[in-house]
């Protein structure tokens, strides 16, 4: 099992709250077990969304979760940064309000920080 790297809530938008998790996988296995690693956590179990991208050796896979294009935000950001074998999840708890657009500015923010964080910025 890799070693899952939490950020935890680095923003804030409204009431929302966005953190940022990843790790390296080689597999869908690999990435499945990251999400059930990070949804251990009762706080990232409740969150609104856990959307995520990876981009693995058979492919690219994501998920929105729910956040409808937001994982497709991750997947562009991770292939532009050229990066391969990782995964990298973005959660959000709603705070009620609406965020229209700005949510893909958040989801990438998110992203950001976390290519960042571990040495890629993009």
């Amino acid at each position: 099992m890799t070693t899952l790297t939490r950020l935890g809530v680095i923003l804030t938008d409204r009431g929302s709250k966005y953190a940022v998790s990843g790790a390296s996988v080689g597999t869908r296995a690999d990435v499945d077990a990251v999400l059930q690693d990070l949804k251990s956590d009762k706080a990232y179990a409740k969150a609104t969304h856990n959307t995520w991208a990876a981009v693995l050796p058979a492919g690219a896979l994501k998920a929105d979760d729910g956040e409808s294009g937001a994982g497709m935000v991750i997947l562009r950001m991770l292939e532009r940064a050229g990066m391969e074998n990782h995964v990298v999840i973005v959660t959000r708890w709603y705070g009620g309000k609406k965020l229209g657009g700005d949510r893909f500015r958040r989801v990438q923010d998110a992203t950001r920080a976390y290519l960042d964080h571990i040495g890629i910025g993009s």
